[in-house]
């Protein structure tokens, strides 16, 4: 295990807690520890924040937008399961290590906050035995890296429960403040106009992750017809790269396609319920704005995507339904009839707010804080 000495020598001296967070190359890991370190500075506003990360990852351009500084570290692509090739990187893993061990030198790093991937392996190693270390897993099957680093964290936090990693504590996952604070009613009216949707009529949004999915938006968009005919419009985002050509229903509740969503705050409060992959942010996004749910997982990889949506799934929270079942006359028997229930969706919403995620960013900054000595 880590020694946690360092730190509660530092916090003894009266010094500022120095938290190095290592969750690069996807958005389902640079944003949870965006938003830790968004709740660290709130609960400590003199603390310092370091991002890790590599010149590949999008938190070249995500970390810096937050105002956080950046540490670029050679990447060590992480295999889903150990295998061989991990072997054959002895060279690439020894040369990120040593430069992360630099960066913690240098920045004199209290505690090593890590979300999983190909960032937060050589920021493991480098900090054992040296700097306290936290893991975050996200997935309830808990990836590579984070199995790795969890054998010698000093604590570890796990979005749901289940998750078989040592000692670990169930807090959620931490979502910008933004979205947990979110007041969907008082916004509701703006962001009915800001989409050109109708403003009194139940609303279906729609996405596939921030690229789409061609089988979510071929299905649903073949029941255009059946949502006009029920009066239920439709936010759809179909993804940049794809187009979605849909029938208009004169005199009946839009049906609106737009390519991406900047504005995923004001998407969520024009929504009544939402139609989605279920990623492991998504998930966590979808219930902590109380938004009844249609997870429709992702069919590759190791299951991971159904595996984040069960636990909204057994809350009453969510629907799940497979990729390959997902069709037009599915939504029709499925997803217009929940939409439109009103009473439904209440109870719906409120099982999603219960499952907790709201306040994780804080949890997990207190956890942070308190390794860190501070």
């Amino acid at each position: 295990m880590s020694n946690p000495v360092k730190g509660a020598e530092r916090s003894a001296a009266g010094k500022a807690p120095v938290v190095v967070v290592a969750g690069g190359g996807t958005a389902g890991h640079i944003e949870p520890a965006l938003a830790l370190a968004d709740a660290v500075m709130r609960l400590r506003p003199d603390a310092k924040v370091i991002a890790l990360g590599t010149e590949r990852g999008l938190e070249t351009k995500l970390v810096p937008a937050r105002g956080y500084p950046l540490e670029l570290i050679p990447p060590v692509p992480m295999p889903r399961k150990p295998t061989p090739e991990l072997l054959k990187m002895p060279l690439k893993v020894r040369d990120a290590v040593k430069r992360t061990r630099a960066v913690l030198d240098r920045v004199g790093a209290d505690v090593v906050v890590g979300f999983g991937g190909y960032v937060a392996l050589p920021a493991y190693l480098a900090a054992r035995g040296r700097t306290p270390i936290v893991v975050h897993e996200a997935n309830k099957a808990a990836g590579l890296a984070n199995r790795v680093g969890a054998r010698f964290a000093a604590r570890v936090a796990v979005a749901v429960p289940g998750t078989p990693l040592p000692k670990a504590e169930v807090v959620g996952i931490p979502l910008r403040h933004s979205i947990t604070s979110l007041d969907r009613a008082a916004l509701r009216a703006e962001a009915r106009e800001f989409f050109g949707l109708d403003p009194d009529v139940p609303t279906l949004l729609v996405f596939g992750g921030s690229q789409g999915a061609v089988s979510i938006n071929g299905a649903v968009s073949a029941a255009a017809k059946e949502f006009a005919d029920a009066g239920v419009g439709v936010l759809h985002a179909h993804g940049p790269k794809n187009t979605l050509v849909v029938q208009e229903f004169p005199g009946r509740p839009a049906y609106v396609p737009v390519p991406y969503l900047e504005r995923m705050d004001l998407a969520y409060a024009a929504a009544d319920a939402v139609l989605c992959r279920s990623g492991a942010m998504t998930v966590a996004e979808v219930t902590s704005v109380g938004l009844p749910a249609v997870f429709v997982p992702l069919p590759y990889g190791n299951g991971e995507q159904a595996s984040n949506a069960q636990p909204a799934v057994d809350a009453g929270a969510a629907l799940m339904v497979t990729d390959a079942d997902l069709t037009a006359t599915k939504i029709a028997e499925l997803v217009i009839p929940l939409v439109s229930d009103a009473d439904r969706v209440a109870k719906m919403s409120a099982a999603a707010v219960g499952l907790g995620h709201r306040q994780a960013d804080e949890t997990l900054a207190k956890i942070v804080l308190e390794v860190a000595g501070a």
